[in-house]
């Protein structure tokens, strides 16, 4: 292209008869040159570019990267991540959730309220017709949730108490966190991911969040008892008003206002986050209260919660999978799904009934401290325990498979004996 350039240039001097067929191939020429001008110089700016420059974009890509993960995260962890955070700003200054944002109307009333209205909206009554097809096995998970894990924990819990191994708030806190339901969200996903039967899981979900609401809190004061100058009508008349009431009213909404039920169902993402944060705010103004009372929760009793806690749960889980195996050895996914079933404990609606029954009570941090390290400590375990599961109730899946393949190909082959046998006695007669 260059010696085409400067060819023209050359004829410039020449006869004026040249000048019409000069004309085309000088336009062609500028416009190719014009083209290659800003690729070459692109070129050279790459060529002449320091590895300065390199390095740069690296680093930013990585940083890029190192973003999306820490994002990931967040979204994964996001109720834990919040609940620390909270705990943090609450021991940074208490006043805040103590005082200024009125915790015994905002917290106590409205944010309780409120979770437990968005509870009645999602609960799925209808499930529970399914519960009739499977009595024995809803009936095993019932009676461990409620029965053997606050039997459990109220005598480890009085076994530490009694030995000054930890205080007798964090005792009781350990009660009232075995006492409250399983999870409704949480058991159902891990059901599923490990393999196990989730049409069961959801029913006993729905099942026994509703009997917890009842059943829960005649528990925690049969274990524990009321503190102070409260009295159990006013524990109960609290109980109906906050927890039992929205529920009812969110089941009516449901059921006779269509439009509120598809607005719900349209927005449930977002109404999952309100309820978050309406977790994550009560528990702010708890431990506000809890740190304004007294001055702060020792590590070493944060710490013992994290050990015995863990402890507790894994001794409950070894001996719930062993029952399983005994009373539904040939149901495979009853038994996934009731090893989740029987442990699961739910934050949701534990922590609005501990504000609801312990309103006032200056240790009620102290009890709300069990059940957010039982929370996240059962949501890991399950996390670990799900594709473990999986594989193990496939693997079991494609033997009885290959056992049945087995005898159906055992069976022709009796069949064809038979047949031959009968063919050779007809020859012989």
């Amino acid at each position: 292209m260059p010696s085409l350039i400067d060819k023209i240039i050359t004829n410039d001097d020449g006869d004026d008869d040249d000048d019409d067929t000069t004309a085309v191939p000088d336009d062609a020429a500028n416009e190719e040159a014009t083209k290659e001008e800003p690729e070459k110089a692109k070129a050279d700016e790459e060529d002449s570019s320091p590895d300065g420059d390199s390095d740069g974009g690296e680093s930013t890509t990585r940083l890029r990267k190192c973003g999306a993960c820490g994002k990931k995260f967040y979204v994964a962890n996001e109720f834990l991540i919040l609940i620390i955070l909270v705990i943090l700003l609450a021991r940074a200054y208490p006043p805040i959730g103590a005082i200024y944002l009125a915790p015994k109307i905002t917290a106590t009333w409205i944010a309780v309220m409120f979770i437990f209205l968005l509870a009645g909206l999602g609960l799925k009554t209808e499930e529970f017709s399914n519960a009739l097809q499977q009595v024995r096995f809803n009936f095993f998970v019932f009676f461990f949730n409620f029965g053997v894990d606050s039997a459990f924990v109220f005598g480890v819990s009085r076994l530490l108490a009694y030995y000054e191994i930890i205080n007798q708030d964090l005792a009781n806190g350990m009660v009232i966190a075995a006492s409250v339901p399983l999870t409704i969200n949480m058991s159902v996903v891990l059901t599923k991911a490990s393999g196990g039967d989730e049409a069961a899981a959801i029913c006993n979900s729905a099942l026994w969040n509703l009997v917890g609401v009842f059943l829960s809190p005649a528990l925690i004061l049969g274990y524990i008892g009321v503190k102070g100058k409260l009295s159990l009508f006013v524990v109960f008349y609290k109980l109906g008003i906050r927890v039992l009431f929205p529920i009812v009213v969110g089941q009516l909404l449901k059921w006779f206002v269509p439009p509120v039920n598809d607005f719900a169902k349209t927005y449930k993402p977002y109404f999952k986050k309100a309820q978050m944060y309406s977790l994550v705010f009560i528990v702010y103004t708890v431990f506000c209260r809890t740190f304004a009372e007294n001055e702060n929760i020792p590590v070493k009793d944060i710490f013992l919660m994290i050990l015995f806690i863990g402890i507790s749960l894994a001794i409950l889980m070894v001996v719930a999978w062993y029952l399983l195996q005994v009373f539904f050895r040939k149901e495979i996914k009853l038994r996934i799904c009731g090893l989740y079933g029987c442990t699961h404990k739910t934050v949701a609606m534990g922590i609005p009934l501990i504000n609801a029954i312990y309103d006032g009570d200056p240790a009620i941090g102290l009890y709300t401290l069990p059940l957010l390290i039982w929370h996240p400590m059962q949501l890991v375990v399950g996390t670990f325990l799900s594709p473990r599961l999986l594989a193990w109730s496939q693997s079991l899946e494609e033997e009885s498979q290959k056992e049945v393949e087995v005898g159906d190909i055992e069976a022709k082959k009796l069949e064809t004996d038979d047949t031959a046998s009968a063919i050779s006695a007809e020859i012989e007669v």
